[in-house]
């Protein structure tokens, strides 16, 4: 599944159609993110199939959520808490997507996040993980985040660069057209910091 040193995975969306996960998880994937909402009242409508998929074809499953500042963080959260339900020891930490102001303000951006993560945490007993890439978060955001993992995008370079308050990242989207078996068209491919047991142990932990 996974090299000693790297794990990789996909994140997905609709935009991807139908997802053959068995050919996905036989291709070499380990993991993989599927967006669940986005704003208050926006269900993808292949979020359940990949969901369960995923979990079929023995892949550490992660769900996000892609943020929109104007819309109300608490109902933003308990959207996506309804949508995804109750994760497991196998499950990835809940995500929140991170890469528009949506007509916010920075400091109205900034409070919102943290309801977010704030109300998401409570509800699901994970520390949610933040998506986003370092152009944006330094220029909208602040370096008050760290106590939550890092996803980060960044493509064309050999390693990322870290926004203000992060030391390292946890998951790096290096590539929005790749390639992978089970996926029809490109695909946003990821890499993990560390090993298929650090992944596992990075899952289960609280």
């Amino acid at each position: 599944m996974a090299s000693n040193s790297i794990v990789h995975g996909i994140d997905v969306s609709h935009y991807q159609g139908t997802v053959n996960w068995y050919e996905v998880a036989a291709a070499g994937t380990g993991f993989a993110f599927a967006k669940a909402t986005e704003g208050t009242s926006y269900q993808d409508p292949q979020f359940a199939n990949n969901w369960f998929g995923m979990q079929a074809a023995g892949i550490l499953r992660g769900a996000y959520h892609f943020y929109q500042g104007s819309d109300d963080p608490v109902a933003q959260a308990n959207d996506f808490i309804h949508t995804v339900g109750t994760l497991s020891d196998y499950d990835l930490p809940p995500v929140i997507d991170l890469e528009t102001l949506g007509g916010a303000s920075s400091a109205a951006l900034i409070a919102g996040v943290q309801t977010w993560l704030d109300t998401v945490e409570q509800a699901l007993g994970r520390t949610p993980m933040i998506y986003t890439d370092t152009s944006f978060w330094d220029e909208y955001m602040n370096n008050q985040f760290s106590r939550y993992p890092l996803w980060i995008a960044e493509y064309g370079v050999s390693q990322p660069r870290l926004p203000n308050g992060w030391a390292s990242w946890t998951f790096w989207q290096n590539s929005q057209s790749g390639t992978v078996t089970g996926v029809n068209g490109q695909v946003d491919t990821d890499v993990f910091a560390g090993s298929l047991a650090d992944l596992q142990a990075f899952a289960a932990r609280r």
